[in-house]
């Protein structure tokens, strides 16, 4: 097995991501701001503000791949000019950073949002589900740094850099305790997403589990060359975090999908995974019909938590 350094370890997705890692059999590295008590990982607190701080920082560790995932975790949950400085920057420094440092792979978190759902000037889908083929329209400036990054990506292989690189765009991510009644990033619970569906609705009722994000992550690590270099995935859930049919909940809370609503089966997931599935094998094993415990009381309310 090899060594992995993940950025944003102590996270919300970084926690799973580490520990599907280190239970394959990785050497997990964590670098963060904090640690998170009982991470299975070697844990470093340090600040990636630099391309020469991140090469120093990856020549003392030596990973053989690097899994970024730090940053500013959600839209609004900084000033527009502080999310869009640090989650480009970072991005930058470790690209940069691993370069020079010869590391062989990398994989970076990008976010569904780069395709612009939910904009109060209107948005509507060129097709449903939606797949990596769909135009970007970013309206925050936390989507417009993903799409800086993804872009970055693709400056890079267009340079003939020598890394294996890949960006996945996890959908709203649930961690393990969230199903026990945990508050999300917004400060309720996935028991209230599914009572209220307006909740859920401004996400296009998407969602992925940890778990099964750390599995894509997985593998993705095991196979970084089979798909062309630089390439997107959607993660996401096989199904929908809504009650009803998914089209109909569409057609009632986000009526700019219009038509295509339609296209959808009672519980298929909005966005497709298919591209992770047919070239990595990665396939989401958990829903909310099966991780959801039963009873869970609502939390108190709470801030974002940095991923």
């Amino acid at each position: 097995m090899s060594r992995v350094l993940v950025t944003g370890g102590a996270g919300r997705l970084g926690r799973s991501v580490v520990t599907v890692l280190a239970e394959a059999g990785h050497e997990v590295v964590s670098v963060d701001r904090v640690e998170a008590p009982g991470l299975p990982a070697v844990q470093v607190v340090h600040e990636l503000t630099d391309a020469a701080a991140a090469a120093s920082l990856f020549a003392e560790h030596r990973p053989d791949a690097i899994v970024h995932l730090a940053g500013i975790p959600a839209p609004f949950s900084a000033p527009d000019e502080e999310t869009f400085r640090t989650n480009t920057s970072l991005a930058v420094a470790v690209i940069a950073g691993a370069r020079e440092a010869g590391i062989g792979a990398v994989l970076i978190s990008s976010s569904p949002t780069v395709i612009g759902y939910g904009a109060p000037a209107g948005w509507r889908p060129s097709a449903l589900p939606i797949d990596e083929t769909h135009p970007l329209a970013p309206w925050t400036a936390y989507a417009a740094a993903k799409v800086a990054i993804e872009e970055l990506v693709q400056a890079e292989v267009r340079a003939g850099a020598p890394l294996r690189l890949g960006l996945f765009r996890p959908c709203y991510v649930v961690s393990p305790e969230e199903w026990h009644g945990a508050p999300t990033q917004q400060g309720h619970t996935i028991a209230d997403r599914l009572d209220d569906p307006a909740l859920a609705a401004v996400s296009l009722f998407n969602y992925v589990d940890a778990r099964d994000a750390g599995e894509f992550v997985l593998a993705w690590l095991a196979r970084p060359d089979a798909a062309p270099n630089g390439s997107v995935f959607f993660v996401a859930a096989q199904d929908s975090l809504v009650r009803e049919p998914v089209g109909e909940a569409l057609a009632r809370w986000v009526p700019e999908t219009g038509g295509f609503a339609a296209s959808l089966g009672p519980g298929e997931a909005v966005f497709s995974s298919a591209k992770a599935e047919r070239l990595l094998g990665w396939r989401a094993r958990r829903s909310w019909r099966t991780e959801l415990v039963a009873g869970t009381k609502p939390a108190p309310m709470g801030g974002p938590t940095h991923a």
